[in-house]
């Protein structure tokens, strides 16, 4: 079997990085080897193809070796937050069937009672015990084989099966979000012109990427994996850290990341001597996605970051629907691009109607993959109509095919019969310079049925009827927070996503309605 990925660039460049790790620094000649030794432990232990582990790491070396490992060995791999609890871990393990659980070292009370493999001693003695040799028909594909679960925002965590994109697909998002860059071939198919800063011919293993969320997660995980496949090295940092995200770009020459609004706002709320302190001409491509990015925060961080080097998408763990490049968003402020390639958009009413372009309803797309909700038949006839699927977001199409989101249909507060859509009213409030981070929900109101309440997050001292003001100058008076709740922290999941249903819940406990 030719060899591909990590396994090839290990022969063409073997002393070549292939992932850093703050002080560590890993050849792809010996990730190669580990991968090989571990797959080989894999089998030792009676797990083959076929069955499956979970996967709950920090960002580290040890989670794209495991990965790897696992995909040659033909098992699939089921990532798990490491923030998770017991009770957490083991409905996933049981849930998906997980022989084994890849745990950090000081994860024993968690992962109590469970088929835990714990890093440290445990983990390179299992490694040691192998010769390193490639298992006979294996593959290097780790793309293939993850059972991913939805991040569980109304509820149980969802367990999405179903084949992920290979061959002429992948090609499809290869060329949607890392389009090749050449100054000779400005405007051709798939190819932008070059931007501030931006470097002529790079080929692929020229390219150094940035973790920068949670690989556990679909689209961190799957782009850093995919960094490594086309022989790019990765550097992965264990946590956000706004200024850290700068110093490694600039330490490093990056070349491309994964970020979502909320590292966004931490950069741009970094005081200007430390923003502007370091060097970001390295970077030709920044995709950010998850949850909808404000139009000034858009617009400031294509500022800070090389011309042209901003890549919207909008997706779920599910599909890929849209791409939006900065050029086209600047035409088009506020969307989240045009149907990718492959992929057709629609929106439709609650009956089921296609809506004509501007009017809102429920977004469906067409993923490149069919998928079923593992034992949730009912979830997944809900999602699907024919070949279209939803995510669940509201939004609509304007003329030109450009997508415009407006809020998730779950979120849509409904208040004396208006419709409000959190996300503009977010938008407002995370443009006020003392405002960190920002939810907005509905909550039980006697007579208006929902009025709209806000909790922010404060990096300096505001009061909140100077809050309420700023909202009042800047959106109609429907729209605007009736009351506003300073908090220390807000519920983020690593992905970037609020837990608004962790928030709401408590308001609307006994409740005569539930939304």
């Amino acid at each position: 079997m030719e060899e591909t990925g990590v396994a090839a660039f290990a022969r063409r460049t073997p002393t070549k990085p292939a992932l850093v790790d703050g002080q560590r620094i890993v050849s792809f000649a010996d990730l190669n080897r580990r991968m090989n030794q571990l797959a080989s432990a894999l089998r030792t232990l009676g797990i083959g193809a076929g069955d499956r582990i979970a996967l709950a790491l920090r960002n580290r070396v040890e989670w794209f070796e495991v990965a790897g490992a696992a995909s040659r060995a033909g098992v699939t791999v089921v990532p798990v937050s490491w923030r998770s609890m017991h009770d957490e871990v083991a409905y996933l393990v049981e849930d998906s069937g997980s022989l084994a659980v890849f745990a950090e070292a000081d994860a024993t009370d968690v992962m109590a009672g469970l088929p835990a493999v714990f890093l440290g001693q445990q983990y390179e003695e299992m490694l040691d015990a192998e010769d390193g040799e490639p298992l006979a028909m294996s593959t290097d594909r780790p793309l293939i084989g993850f059972r991913y679960y939805t991040s569980g925002t109304t509820g149980r965590p969802k367990a999405i099966e179903g084949e992920l994109p290979t061959g002429e697909e992948l090609e499809v998002l290869r060329r949607a979000f890392m389009p090749p860059v050449t100054a000779a071939q400005p405007g051709a198919d798939g190819i932008r012109p070059l931007g501030r800063g931006q470097t002529e011919g790079l080929e692929d293993g020229d390219e150094v990427h940035l973790l920068v969320g949670p690989a556990y997660h679909t689209a961190p995980g799957t782009f850093a994996s995919r960094a490594l496949q086309y022989g790019q090295t990765v550097v992965v940092m264990p946590h956000f850290d706004a200024e850290e995200c700068l110093r490694l770009i600039e330490r490093h020459r990056v070349t491309w990341s994964h970020m979502v609004p909320i590292n966004f706002v931490r950069i741009l709320k970094l005081p200007d001597a430390v923003r502007l302190h370091y060097d970001l001409s390295s970077v030709r491509r920044i995709l950010h996605a998850a949850a909808p990015c404000p139009v000034e925060v858009k617009r400031s961080v294509m500022e800070l970051f090389p011309t042209g080097s901003i890549y919207e998408y909008y997706g779920a763990t599910e599909g890929l629907a849209t791409v939006c490049p900065s050029d086209e968003w600047e035409r088009k402020p506020g969307s989240v691009g045009r149907a990718a390639p492959g992929v057709e958009v629609r929106v439709f009413d609650d009956h089921g109607e296609p809506l004509p372009p501007g009017e809102v309803g429920t977004v469906y797309f067409s993923p490149m993959m069919r998928f079923a909700y593992a034992s949730a038949p009912e979830k997944t006839q809900a999602a699907w109509r024919g070949e279209f699927f939803t995510a669940g977001d509201m939004g609509y199409v304007d003329g030109d095919g450009y997508l415009f989101l407006t809020d998730r249909k779950i979120d849509m507060i409904i208040s004396g019969g208006a419709n409000v859509y959190p996300a503009e009213v977010e938008a407002v409030l995370i443009a006020h310079p003392a405002v960190m981070d920002v939810a907005v929900f509905g909550v039980p109101d006697p007579e208006w049925g929902e009025r709209v309440h806000a909790m922010v997050e404060l990096g300096t001292a505001a009061g909140t009827d100077d809050l309420l003001q700023f909202c009042r100058q800047r959106l109609a008076h429907y729209k605007c927070p009736t009351t506003v709740q300073v908090v220390e922290r807000l519920p983020r999941d690593p992905n970037g996503k609020i837990r608004k249903r962790v928030l709401r819940a408590p308001y609307w406990e006994g409740a005569p309605r539930q939304i």
